[in-house]
């Protein structure tokens, strides 16, 4: 990583200097998710710098996936349901719920970070409950959502799936403390009289993905699954289980729910986010399954030769470009960042479609 620019010898140079840098980095939390270019980003590009003219321009974002401004800490913090609450940074997401007994915390995104005892803090104050938090309930294994979770000390309570322990301990992360309490498929948290259930129902973004119901609070949480209001990250979310993360959207409709969160992005979600993502995930199977048959191999194989991966990849890119072609058209404006990743959700599909069904396979005569 290159060096911090010397700073100004103007103080009055130095206090705009800082005041850009915080503006930018708040703005830029998603590149949170790329700690590689974050770093970068914050010790090069931070200052004011010209357009790039030569970068990419891409469909605006539509209001309806914006969520609610950040405070000058980076934060938002806001009620989900009487005493659930949820934080975000515009990226990532966590929640918590107040209890008599202390403050149950759902994830601990280490982009939110220390900002997370600041909002059980914000909104302990207000209300006159503790802000001391027991237990923190891990939704899965990935750094991402749980790199936060020392900073809260030995003594919580970390509450995960089984597999959720196994993992952690393979990665042996002084950041994410393995669980204390584990589960192998239902699991019911009573805390200060409030009620949480867990559940595993199927490996789908990770083999340890839980989830996580409220059901005094009417919301469910399930991480990295649907991102209300957007298209998933690249690859579809980068899920480990293709056909598990198809059927998970159905496992949470089956829960009684109003509120969603989802792990990622700056707003909540509501059933309705969950239907169009389902159809916008139908569309792109619809798509993929048709330019299997439809997008001849022929002139790709013709054209390489023997370059084979050549061949191959200009082959799955006009299936790709078939298939997620219409879906951009048809959720730009609908979805946020439908022109970013659909591709790339269509070649993860693409492929767990003909390998993990079969589909489009040919056996030799």
């Amino acid at each position: 990583m290159s060096s911090t620019p010397a700073a100004s010898s103007s103080p009055a140079a130095s206090s705009t200097s800082a005041t850009t840098r915080r503006s930018f980095l708040v703005r830029g939390a998603a590149l949170a998710a790329a700690p590689t270019v974050a770093g970068l980003v914050g010790g090069v590009l931070a200052e004011p710098a010209a357009a790039d003219t030569s970068l990419p321009d891409f469909a605006p974002i539509p209001p309806s996936a914006l969520g609610p401004a950040l405070n000058a800490q980076g934060y938002h913090v806001g009620r989900v349901h009487r005493n659930l609450y949820w934080v975000t940074d515009g990226t990532y997401q966590a929640a918590f719920l107040t209890t008599k007994d202390g403050v149950v915390l759902f994830d601990a995104p280490p982009t939110i970070g220390e900002n997370l005892q600041r909002a059980i803090d914000q909104i302990a104050s207000a209300n006159g409950v503790s802000n001391k938090v027991t237990h923190i309930v891990y939704s899965h294994h990935h750094a991402d959502h749980l790199g936060a979770s020392s900073l809260f000390g030995g003594q919580v309570v970390r509450v995960g799936h089984i597999e959720t322990k196994r993992l952690l301990a393979r990665d042996n992360d002084p950041t994410r403390p393995v669980p204390d309490v584990t589960f192998q498929t239902h699991h019911t948290l009573h805390v200060g009289g409030e009620r949480i259930d867990l559940a595993w129902l199927g490996t789908n973004h990770t083999p340890d993905n839980s989830y996580i119901h409220f059901p005094d609070h009417d919301t469910l949480m399930l991480v990295d699954i649907q991102l209300p209001g957007w298209v998933p990250f690249d690859s579809f979310n980068l899920n480990e289980d293709v056909p598990g993360s198809i059927a998970a959207p159905a496992k949470a409709m089956g829960y009684p729910w109003k509120h969603y969160i989802g792990g990622h992005m700056g707003r909540l979600g509501t059933r309705h986010d969950m239907v169009v993502y389902q159809q916008y995930v139908a569309d792109l199977i619809d798509g993929v399954t048709k330019a299997l048959t439809a997008v001849d191999p022929t002139p790709f194989f013709t054209k390489y030769g023997n370059n084979s991966w050549a061949a191959v990849k200009t082959y799955q890119d006009a299936q790709v470009d078939y298939a997620a072609a219409p879906v951009i058209k048809k959720y730009t404006g609908v979805l946020a960042a439908a022109d970013v990743y659909t591709a790339s959700t269509a070649f993860i599909l693409l492929e767990s479609i003909r390998l993990d069904l079969g589909a489009g396979s040919q056996v030799h005569p």
